[in-house]
């Protein structure tokens, strides 16, 4: 029977989360296979674990039940393994780098940060920065909108001065927040979000954390900010297998 991997953690692990936690269309139970000083979370799937809601919901909780209990190296749903004899193995021939990360992870959770912009703020903000700008502005307006080709301009004009205050704020949310984190991993831009990213934060410095980024929303009013966390720390666990024998879907 193919097995679904959730998580390594070491062998005095506090324990299972609760059987809620089943993803799959078998609803099978998580258990725990222990190998020396490691475990892993597992549960019997099919071959082609389809990444419906339902189930992927079930693997981000059974992650975050066992987070709760204890440090916890996260896999992404999908990480399949052909059998309890591979996850066992796996376990022995890395148990040297996987006892490395979780010592480096103990203690430790991820807060993701995506911020973006309120398009009037920063539109405000970019002609009050910029007298040039404002003014030419201030022509096309008067000229009743102006040529096709003024309009063109002033829009690639405007496009590349809020790009770059994009770019600086990114530079503002990583600096500001970066001094309560141990780590951080910035992602790609994705559509509406300039800034994108992941801090690894010990948990006595999360109530400096929360206080930075308070700090952060109220003194840069254009900014739009989504937090999510305490998260397992999805974002720092490098290669989660590597040489092993699983496989993602």
């Amino acid at each position: 029977m193919t097995l679904h991997l959730y998580g390594i953690v070491r062998a005095d692990h506090c324990g299972l989360p609760p059987d809620g936690g089943r993803p799959g269309e078998r609803h099978a139970p998580v258990r725990l296979l222990t190998a020396g000083e490691l475990a892993a979370a597992v549960s019997d799937a099919p071959a082609a674990l389809a990444p419906r809601r339902r189930s992927l919901s079930a693997h981000h909780r059974v992650v975050e039940e066992l987070s709760r209990r204890g440090t916890v190296l996260p896999l992404p749903f999908g990480s399949l393994w052909p059998d309890e004899e591979a996850v066992l193995t796996a376990l022995e021939d890395r148990a040297a780098y996987y006892l490395g990360q979780l010592a480096r992870l103990d203690g430790k959770v991820e807060y993701n940060v995506k911020a973006g912009h309120h398009e009037e703020a920063i539109l405000h903000q970019v002609l009050s920065e910029d007298a040039e700008l404002r003014a030419r502005t201030q022509r096309v307006d008067k000229a009743g909108g102006g040529t096709y080709r003024q309009r063109l301009e002033l829009g690639e004009l405007l496009a590349r001065a809020v790009r770059e205050r994009e770019r600086r704020d990114t530079v503002t949310v990583h600096d500001t927040l970066a001094p309560a984190a141990d780590e951080v991993s910035r992602w790609p831009e994705s559509k509406g979000w300039p800034a994108d990213i992941s801090f690894l934060v010990d948990r006595a410095r999360v109530e400096r954390f929360l206080g930075l980024l308070d700090s952060l929303a109220r003194s840069r009013p254009q900014l739009e900010l989504r937090t999510d966390g305490p998260l397992p720390p999805y974002s720092f666990t490098g290669r989660t297998h590597p040489g092993g024998s699983g496989r993602h879907e």
